[in-house]
């Protein structure tokens, strides 16, 4: 690819459409209903859980997946071609001509599409660890047995390889959605961790999103709100990480509150609004 220069007006144009977002919540407090505050004809979900029964009337597009060579084949489809891949690489040239070629009806609806929704990084992760295990590098070279320590290196090689290929999809905004986690310690202290295979992926994923946000449940407290994750009535989205809950967060474009709705097109719309000071 030639080097090029990047005016002001074509990034901030870029950045109007372009946004990259990964969104953590507790089992069952509704991250998959989120795909219905996003506009169905733009958006589509990469269904990675089978757990579409919640939203089985949103009248968006859905791509099933069911093992880790057909998430890097979507991956592929929609990120396109990787200018760094080295040939008999995953998103090289002849991977993307191949499915091209192949799915002709899903390379037309891709293109159709400005947002993707991936539900969910949590089982994306499971899926490369089920097929890290069967490559040869989780073979131990001395023995023949599995080794452990090259299937993590494995998974978090080409986990971090595909999520930094939807991150420099040019035009579209991505949505990485996963399960969060409540863990004690012995000391009765309570952190909330992203659910992922092998910690290197959990660790360089907020490096690589624009935005980290965590979805809970909340009950007013005056003005403000109080983090009940169990009991609370109200759900909202935590954008912060300077945030008294606890709770992952990061916003790389300074536009959002504390806290804010859970929805998810005013959420892009604040954070893409285009004004200049």
């Amino acid at each position: 690819m030639a080097l090029r220069i990047i005016t002001a007006d074509q990034r901030l144009a870029e950045a109007h459409t372009k946004t990259t977002m990964a969104i953590f919540g507790p089992s069952g407090v509704g991250k998959t209903s989120l795909l219905k505050s996003l506009p169905p004809a733009e958006t589509l979900c990469i269904d990675l859980e089978a757990g579409m029964k919640s939203v089985q009337d949103w009248p968006g597009d859905s791509i099933p997946v069911r093992s880790f060579a057909d998430a890097l084949d979507v991956a592929c489809l929609v990120g396109g071609v990787d200018p760094a891949a080295d040939e008999k690489t995953f998103f090289c040239e002849s991977h993307y001509r191949h499915l091209r070629d192949t799915y002709p009806d899903l390379v037309r609806m891709i293109a159709c599409k400005r947002i993707i929704f991936v539900d969910s990084i949590t089982d994306l992760t499971r899926l490369a660890m089920a097929w890290a295990k069967t490559r040869p590098e989780a073979q131990s070279e001395r023995t023949g047995k599995p080794d452990t320590r090259g299937a993590y290196g494995l998974l978090a090689r080409e986990t971090i390889g595909l999520l930094k290929h939807l991150q420099h999809v040019p035009g579209r905004t991505v949505i990485f959605v996963g399960i969060l986690d409540r863990v004690t310690d012995e000391f009765n202290r309570v952190t909330w961790q992203p659910q992922m295979e092998g910690g290197k992926a959990a660790r360089e994923l907020p490096g690589i999103v624009d935005q980290v946000i965590s979805m809970s449940r909340f009950a007013p407290d005056g003005d403000a709100w109080r983090h009940e994750p169990d009991r609370g009535e109200v759900r909202r989205l935590v954008c912060q990480s300077a945030n008294p809950f606890g709770l992952p967060g990061k916003d790389r474009s300074g536009r959002l509150d504390l806290t804010e709705p859970p929805d998810l097109g005013a959420l892009l719309r604040k954070i893409n609004q285009t004004s200049r000071g």
